[in-house]
């Protein structure tokens, strides 16, 4: 299945925020905690704000290495995701929204004043899962 972008450069403050989770969580590998960042932004009802994202950070991983074993199914969720907000599955649209929720989910997991260590992670799904 065909990425919505091969190459992912995060703004600095999302970069700062990643710092912030893996000091944290102990999770060391960038692509893991985007993952969830991701995957949080998805799970809010919200249409990310469509701000502008600087590329701004030293911080850049492929497609490849985000999605992992994954890919497919991450790009399959912001597909439905997209389709569901009405904003089409134009490359270019599901490259932008990639971008806005990655960097949003970033945001909120680095905010969660609950995530001290990976098990609030874990512990924020199955919450979710169960309640």
């Amino acid at each position: 299945m065909e990425a919505p972008l091969e190459r992912i450069r995060l703004s600095q403050t999302a970069r700062e925020q990643l710092i912030k989770l893996k000091r944290l969580t102990k999770i060391e590998q960038w692509n893991i905690l985007c993952r969830w960042g991701f995957c949080r932004s998805l799970a809010e009802p919200s249409i990310p704000s469509p701000v502008p994202l600087p590329a701004d950070s030293n911080l850049e991983i492929t497609w490849r290495v985000f999605g992992g074993e994954i890919g497919d199914i991450l790009i399959v969720a912001l597909k439905q995701r997209c389709e569901k907000d009405g904003l089409g599955t134009e490359r270019e649209t599901l490259a932008s929204q990639f971008r806005l929720h990655l960097h949003r989910g970033i945001g909120y997991l680095a905010g969660d004043q609950n995530i001290k260590k990976i098990e609030d992670l874990v512990g924020m799904v199955v919450a979710d899962k169960y309640s």
